[in-house]
């Protein structure tokens, strides 16, 4: 397995993202391969943690202007760049990713760490990785709080996201920021989407954040059976599970009802549109933040 690594320079530039970086590596299963995952962690140590995981093709700056709230009431907030994103090792190859190999990652490092007690904010594939640690680790989790995002069991893809799809595949070109700036309603500033950009110096670096629409397990997805045994974990999760998706997201609307009535956590709790789009953390944060304080508080 070829790694790369962005180098820091290509950071420097990012100067609304104050966080202390943190290193801690995994081992890849298949090939012996040591992969260096980044993550923020602010707030006393020994606190109930939130753990905030974004999605394709972001990083961690997605959550840059929620991490100091959710510290201020108390919490501890971990936010990892996934393989293949933000300040963390990227293979360069495409078939070095799948989906499998991610839940397995991002479990060696919840387990190195040995986060416990954690309410899982997530969004995109922040929730289908995240989702999986859940269903894999059930005690280590204390609640979920869920936006525009899911755990697909097969089935046909929406039309938005199988063009999404197709473009990630096939388009010559792939800007990151402007993909991300275009997932929003506010726009972006040029800094911002500078900042979206900086993890991927150039075209060799995008492997993960161009294979991975192709992993979300719409039709017969190899990672199907998975998620079935995943969900049988949520027909019976009886912890807070918070819906809180955007009421502007062509990718996702509507998601939340495949969760509200069958997960047994969903009764009961405050189930609410957060104004954005896809990206509700540049949005809407205040709102996200204020769902994940009342599933972590529960």
């Amino acid at each position: 397995m070829k790694v790369l690594r962005t180098p820091e320079a290509a950071f420097e530039g990012v100067t609304d993202y104050p966080f202390a970086p943190h290193y801690l590596d995994v081992t890849d299963a298949l090939s012996s391969a040591n992969l260096r995952v980044h993550y923020i962690d602010e707030g006393p140590r020994d606190a109930p943690v939130v753990l905030m995981m974004h999605g394709e093709p972001s990083w961690s700056y997605l959550y840059r202007k929620m991490v100091a709230p959710v510290v201020a009431a108390g919490f501890r907030v971990v936010a990892p760049d996934l393989i293949g994103f933000g300040k963390s090792d990227k293979p360069a190859a495409q078939s070095d990713y799948s989906y499998a190999r991610h839940v397995a990652w991002m479990r060696s490092w919840v387990e190195q760490l040995d986060l416990q007690n954690v309410t899982l904010a997530c969004q995109d594939w922040g929730s289908l990785v995240g989702l999986r640690l859940v269903a894999e680790m059930p005690d280590r989790f204390a609640g979920v709080a869920l936006s525009n995002g899911g755990l697909p069991e097969g089935g046909d893809a929406p039309r938005a996201f199988a063009i999404w799809r197709a473009f990630s595949k096939w388009s010559p070109v792939f800007p990151i920021g402007k993909i991300v700036s275009a997932g929003t309603k506010r726009g972006l500033s040029p800094e911002e989407i500078a900042a979206y950009d900086a993890p991927f110096p150039n075209s060799s670096f995008k492997a993960g954040a161009r294979i991975f629409p192709s992993f979300v397990p719409f039709e017969n997805n190899v990672a199907v059976p998975d998620q079935k045994r995943a969900w049988q974990v949520f027909d019976t999760w009886e912890k807070p599970f918070l819906c809180c998706f955007s009421d502007q997201d062509r990718i996702t609307r509507g998601g939340e009802s495949r969760f509200i009535g069958r997960v047994p956590g969903t009764s009961g709790q405050n189930h609410r549109s957060l104004h954005g789009g896809h990206f509700i953390q540049e949005d809407d944060p205040e709102g996200f933040v204020a769902c994940i304080l009342e599933v972590a508080r529960a």
